[in-house]
């Protein structure tokens, strides 16, 4: 199948607003389901209390998977999405009156000073254009306390992930407690690199339709050290993902 996309945090002014998959209530109170095991979640957990991280900025939260384990744990969360569909299955998860829940982009965040901001499910590729990208890393420099760190995760291009996604043409069937059945079928793909557009529809029992497309972008170790350098970061180390080995790239960088 065609990956469920990471939650949209785009720019207001420099890309679209949220997909369809995270924006419109139907989907979102399904895209748990779609996502499956988040077995990155406690790979994340472990990262940020390695480095100390007390104060978590989650940027494109979208249902508050890692926040609420976040917050459970006793940490300072902070989430941000600009799909208020998503923010809304986030707010009515257990431990979510622990975690400060903004609707916006990491562009828009008020002044903070957290030990460290995580980008995960490759919310790092809905960025499509270089001003969105730096315009995002900005927005978590700033909201970082200096010496702070940024963790988050990106596909690795040389992997050529879109091609197992485009040979994946089977639809999917879903159930989804409090909604029913829920049919996801693959409706187009389009490879036009650094970007890949994928398109879903969903259909629901009662026969209504929800189409739902997503573009990602592919960026290579060279260009993402580039471009957090020039957003005031120092690139600490890229790790393997442990749940993905060979698939991402996990970067840590540190606020200088």
């Amino acid at each position: 199948m065609t990956p469920s996309s990471p939650a949209s945090t785009s720019a207001p002014a420099s890309q679209p607003g949220p997909d369809p998959l995270f924006a419109d209530p139907r989907l979102a109170a399904c895209y748990d389901v779609f996502d499956g095991a988040r077995d990155d979640l406690p790979h994340y957990h472990a990262l940020l209390a390695e480095h100390g991280a007390r104060s978590v900025l989650d940027v494109g939260c979208g249902t508050g998977s890692l926040a609420v384990l976040l917050a459970a744990d006793g940490l300072a969360v902070t989430g941000i999405d600009p799909a208020g569909a998503s923010l809304e299955i986030a707010r009515a998860k257990p431990h979510a009156e622990k975690v400060t829940w903004l609707h916006g982009t990491a562009e828009e965040l008020p002044e903070m000073a957290v030990d460290a901001a995580v980008m995960t499910g490759n919310v790092a590729q809905v960025f499509l254009t270089d001003e969105a990208w730096a315009g995002t890393l900005a927005g978590i420099r700033g909201a970082l306390r200096d010496g702070g760190v940024l963790i988050f995760e990106t596909r690795r291009p040389e992997r050529r992930a879109w091609e197992e996604w485009a040979a994946d043409t089977a639809e999917e069937v879903f159930e989804v407690p409090g909604v029913g059945r829920v049919v996801q079928r693959p409706t187009g793909f389009e490879v036009a690199l650094p970007l890949v557009t994928f398109a879903d529809e969903f259909v629901f029992e009662d026969g209504s339709v929800v189409a739902s497309s997503s573009t990602l972008r592919w960026r290579d170790e060279p260009e993402l050290r580039a471009t957090l350098t020039a957003a005031g970061f120092a690139v600490e180390e890229i790790r393997e993902a442990p749940d993905r080995p060979g698939r991402e790239f996990v970067v840590v960088a540190r606020a200088v």
